[in-house]
């Protein structure tokens, strides 16, 4: 299946982003592309579980998840060895029209992954420089 077949050309993203910058400033499927890309560049052996969900209620989905991983390098700041198993969590919502998601509001506790590599400091410890 391809991502065109699954998101709507005006698929847009509501995202708190860490480096603060507008997540709806780029909509259609080209919006998430970069994101996969680059959570493969960094990540090996992903595997993600779904905790609790999908919940559906009309036209949305929502669901909580886990990624676990093993890091593989290339974070800035990251100051764990490749191979650092990781593992954090996040919630989605999806709105759903005419058998595509059009809009995705996604809230990922990226500060407890990016804890775990030593890139920030955390509740499992501080940064390591």
């Amino acid at each position: 299946m391809q991502i065109k077949e699954i998101l709507d050309p005006g698929f847009v993203v509501h995202q708190a982003r860490p480096d603060g910058s507008d997540s709806e400033a780029v909509t259609g499927p080209e919006r998430l592309l970069p994101e996969i890309e680059q959570t493969m560049a960094a990540f090996g052996d992903i595997s993600i579980t779904v905790d609790l969900g999908p919940i559906i209620d009309g036209d949305l989905i929502s669901a909580r998840w886990t990624m676990r991983a093993t890091y593989t390098g290339g974070i800035p700041q990251a100051t764990a060895p490749v191979g650092t198993d990781v593992s954090f969590s996040g919630n989605d919502i999806l709105r759903v029209r005419d058998g595509r998601f059009v809009e995705y509001w996604t809230c990922t506790d990226i500060l407890d992954g990016l804890s775990q590599l030593g890139a920030v400091s955390g509740p499992n410890g501080p940064a390591h420089h």
